[in-house]
Parts: C-alpha cells; sequence; structure tokens
C-alpha cells in the first residue's frame, strides 16, 4: 500500500508544522476558551431549539430526563464541539496566512496572492462548506437516521422513550461531525499546497485513506454502521473532488 500513511508525510515539513503550531498554542488555546465560554449560553439555546423545532421528535417518540444535571452536560459537550470547529477553523486559517513562512516547501506552492487574499478567500471556503455540511446533516443525515431507529423500534415492538443527554447528543454530534468532516478539501489542498504531502502518495494510499476516515467517521458520529457510512462517504467524496481539483489547476 505504497509507502503506508505514516510515509506520506514528509518528516522535515511535519517537523516545521509541529514547532509552528507548538509556538501557536497560546493562540489556539485562546481560541478554544473563547470558544467554549461563548458556546455554553449557545448550547442552551440550541436545546431549546431541539425542542421546539418539528421534525426532530418522530411521531411516537417520548424524550425524557432521567438526571438533573442533563442539560448542563449537554451544554458542556455542545460547548466543546463549539470550541473545537472554532479552533480548527483558526488553524486553517493561521496556516494559509503564514504557510508560506512556515513551512519552507509551502512557498513554491501555495498561492501567490497576499497573505490577506490567501486568508479571505480560506475563510470563506471554510464558512461554505461548513454551510454545506449543515445542510447535508439537516436534509439527509438527521431525518434519515432519527426515522431509521423510531421505525426500528417501533418494528421490535418496543416503546419509543429516549433520554434528553442521547437524543440532544446524537444530533449535535451528526451536525458537527457533518461540518468537521466538509471541511476535508480545503485541509486536503492546504496540505498538498505545503508540500507536507504529493498527491501521487495520496493516490497510492487510497485505500489507506479510505479506510482511515471510515475509521474517523467511526470516532465522531454516533457509533453504528449507517452512521459511519453517511459521515465518512461525503468524506471521501470531498477527498476524491479536491484531488481533481488540484490536478485540473496544476495542469
Amino acid at each position: 500500500m505504497g509507502e503506508g500513511l505514516l510515509g506520506m508525510f514528509d518528516s522535515s515539513e511535519v517537523r516545521s508544522l509541529i514547532s509552528h503550531l507548538d509556538k501557536r498554542r497560546k493562540l489556539y488555546l485562546g481560541v478554544f476558551a473563547i470558544g467554549f465560554v461563548s458556546g455554553y449560553p449557545i448550547a442552551e439555546m440550541i436545546i431549546e431549539w431541539l425542542l421546539d423545532s418539528d421534525g426532530y421528535i418522530p411521531v411516537g417518540v417520548e424524550v425524557i430526563i432521567l438526571q438533573p444535571l442533563e442539560v448542563i452536560l449537554l451544554q458542556l459537550r455542545i460547548a466543546v464541539q463549539i470550541a473545537f470547529g472554532l479552533t480548527i477553523a483558526a488553524i486553517i486559517l493561521d496556516l494559509s496566512w503564514t504557510g508560506s513562512g512556515t513551512l519552507p516547501g509551502a512557498a513554491a506552492r501555495l498561492s501567490r496572492s497576499s497573505g490577506t487574499t490567501r486568508v479571505v478567500s480560506a475563510m470563506l471556503t471554510v464558512a461554505a462548506l461548513g454551510a454545506m455540511g449543515l445542510v447535508y446533516a439537516h436534509n439527509v443525515l438527521i431525518p434519515f437516521l432519527l426515522q431509521y431507529l423510531a421505525e426500528d423500534s417501533a418494528a421490535s415492538g418496543l416503546q419509543s422513550t429516549w433520554q434528553l443527554q442521547s437524543w440532544v447528543g446524537f444530533i449535535t454530534g451528526l451536525y458537527f461531525s457533518s461540518v468537521l468532516g466538509f471541511q476535508v478539501p480545503i485541509l486536503a489542498v492546504l496540505l498538498l499546497r505545503s508540500g507536507l504531502i504529493e498527491r501521487r502518495t495520496i493516490v497510492e494510499n487510497r485505500g489507506a485513506i479510505w479506510f482511515a476516515a471510515l475509521f474517523l467517521g467511526a470516532l465522531i458520529s454516533p457509533p453504528d454502521p449507517i452512521s459511519l457510512f453517511l459521515v465518512g462517504g461525503p468524506m471521501l467524496v470531498l477527498l476524491e473532488v479536491a484531488l481533481l481539483y488540484e490536478g485540473f489547476r496544476n495542469r
């Protein structure tokens, strides 16, 4: 399988990247803290919106609270997801701004436009891909899985009673994993243009990457096979789109 996943990255570039991330750790921790503090009250509004909105509770399903701290734990979980997402976006924007100066091999590969132009372009791309992830989760992923789970319980003759923490965590986890998974194209393009990885290496190790994407989908999505493929599948498709884009651009 080619050089293997660990051999896909150039060691000197990786060391430069790790050194840069280490120097910026206070910035990233600050972004995470801001996202967590601001995300906590936002999480409360998200929970209220899910409870009041139609379509998130299938017919015949009852949502219950088993312990007083469920809402607080849910708010903390959602706040962490928001903070983590903002931190990933900050890392992408930071590398878009300083990539050519941070990574030795990036100067010849990154766009020759100014750093401001690269950051604005990256911000728009991250926002557009995130919006696509939200639309996919809202219109395809979540309705399908909720209906599937409700029908599966009904077919088994069981009364569908969902715990609030599990139900909201399931939905917000799907939204979060979709938004994060749809960032694969910009991450792939950034890795390719920075010199951290070569397109040929990705192609040669496509099988290992597909397995890794499905494994990642299992980690960031609810633990069932259907969620795994519905979350990991779009990441694989978007990765192929990114490779096609870079291939046409290089030609």
